[in-house]
């Protein structure tokens, strides 16, 4: 029997994986390995992901055991106020080509884990190494360490971009990033069709190498993207995609003798990243145009770049969008305010005000204040002052007690959203059934879509076998400290 303190950590993360589909599936058993490590270990239904509730974030979230207002990655999409320049690591390539695809790839490949994440944080993987110890990071998309890689980039890449071979990029010792970096030497499922190797197969293959060649490090995380895609066009109840997730663990538990060996051996961490709510399937109901509702300003056009006559720019995360004004003189918070209450399908606008943040909703009466420091403290240990409208945010208070319905850990979650990058904006999160759109935006009716401030968007489970802790509280921003504490 492995001891507890030699025990290797492999942390799955399923992007979108959503508790009630997931018991669906399980009841149909449709999903034996996931039921398999959920009877041999615990579970829990709802983990709050950060918001916005984007991958990036949610993943950065997770290494560094912070908010974006410390790690400071704001969404997938967001604006620069010192770049002057809007920063999109991968919408739709419709967006990213007005862009630049060559800006674009430079964010992705090297910007965001280089210089985009705060130096003031650190990862999980850098303070793992740092006590001696390997990491390993296969297919995430966050993942900044301490050790050097260079990518192999693909032809297409380098001729049809700027980008120059054999630049750096910092990841932890064992590291994977799809066909661009490798550890297996395989040449299965990095093809073009196959996402150069993003994807659940070559994520597979990739772990089977380390557990196979007895190359688990200390701490494994593993990312898979395909349920994701799949409840993006099939909507919140796709059980075929969980029972293909499953599939490809069953192949990682096969790899003992016995399931029981697996557990015995290592300390699984089964994650989802974010949820995803519900989208109406009538386009005209569905979709939040952004660029009609604010039509009266002059606009950024993402192929131009900020114009002197621009007035807005748009930052579009799925159900959640930053809006910026370029010129808060001219145009001033309270005005765009004014104008997003007058959409009814927007169920939360949120900015700053002097030492306050100010909460309102489209079409709904009253307003909600709130700061940091205060006589009411909620479930996660945090102290609030608060004035105004609960309802706007679900909230009751019981005594000095705070509780949280349909917006959970609403206070912390926004105001780190607020506090994450500089600029003068307001928050827009749309009503579940509901997504903004600007131009090029992806669209996801009668599917599901993220990024929104609403427990759909926000809720995840967890499953832990191979030990009995648990992290002090059931977020994201606490399984950091916890696999920490596992490791020892």
């Amino acid at each position: 029997m492995v001891s507890l303190q030699s025990k290797p950590i492999i942390m799955l993360v399923i992007d979108t994986l959503m508790d009630t589909p997931l018991q669906e599936a399980i009841k149909g058993d449709r999903a034996p390995a996931l039921k398999f490590l959920m009877e041999k270990g615990k579970y829990f239904p709802d983990v709050v992901s950060p918001f916005p509730t984007m991958s990036v974030n949610v993943d950065t979230t997770i290494l560094t055991g912070t908010y974006c207002n410390e790690h400071r990655l704001p969404g997938l999409v967001w604006f620069d106020s010192e770049e002057n320049r809007l920063v999109n690591y991968g919408t739709h390539i419709r967006e990213l080509w007005k862009l630049g695809i060559s800006q674009s790839l430079e964010d992705i490949l090297f910007h965001m884990n280089g210089s985009h994440i705060s130096k003031d944080v650190k990862t999980i993987h850098e303070q793992i190494e740092e006590q001696g110890k390997k990491s390993a990071s296969i297919n995430a998309l966050v993942y900044r360490g301490n050790t050097s890689h260079t990518y192999k980039l693909p032809r297409l890449i380098t001729w049809f971009t700027s980008i120059k071979k054999d630049r750096p990029t910092f990841a932890p010792t064992v590291f994977t990033y799809g066909s661009l970096k490798k550890i297996s030497g395989s040449n299965r499922f990095q093809r073009l069709w196959q996402k150069f190797g993003f994807n659940n197969s070559f994520s597979v293959q990739e772990l089977t190498h380390l557990i196979e060649t007895d190359q688990l490090p200390a701490f494994t995380i593993v990312y898979f993207p395909e349920l994701d895609q799949r409840v993006h066009k099939n909507g919140r109840m796709d059980i075929q995609g969980i029972e293909k997730v499953d599939r490809h663990l069953q192949k990682l538990l096969n790899i003992y003798d016995t399931w029981e060996e697996a557990i015995q051996h290592n300390i699984w961490i089964t994650i989802g990243d974010n949820g995803q709510a519900w989208i109406d399937s009538n386009r005209k109901i569905a979709l939040i145009d952004l660029r009609e509702l604010f039509g009266e300003y002059n606009i950024m056009k993402l192929k131009k770049g900020v114009q002197s006559h621009d007035q807005i720019v748009l930052a579009v995360n799925e159900r959640m969008s930053y809006v910026y004004t370029l010129d808060k003189e001219k145009l001033s918070m309270d005005e765009l305010v004014h104008v997003a209450k007058n959409e009814e399908r927007i169920d939360v606008i949120a900015w700053k005000k002097g030492s306050y943040i100010e909460v309102k909703a489209g079409k709904e009466e009253g307003e909600l204040r709130f700061r940091k420091g205060g006589p009411l403290i909620d479930s996660y240990n945090q102290s609030w002052d608060i004035e105004g409208n609960l309802n706007l945010l679900d909230m009751t208070v019981k005594g000095k007690s705070i509780h949280y319905g349909d917006y959970p850990d609403a206070l912390e979650r926004l105001y780190s959203s607020l506090y994450s990058h500089q600029g003068d904006f307001i928050i827009v999160s749309a009503k579940p059934g509901y997504e903004f759109i600007g131009e090029g935006s992806p669209t996801h009716v009668g599917g599901a879509s993220h990024g929104g401030l609403h427990k759909q968007d926000s809720l995840v489970p967890l499953v832990v076998t191979g030990t009995n802790s648990q992290p002090s509280y059931l977020r994201m921003k606490e399984i950091k400290e916890w696999v920490l504490s596992l490791i020892g």
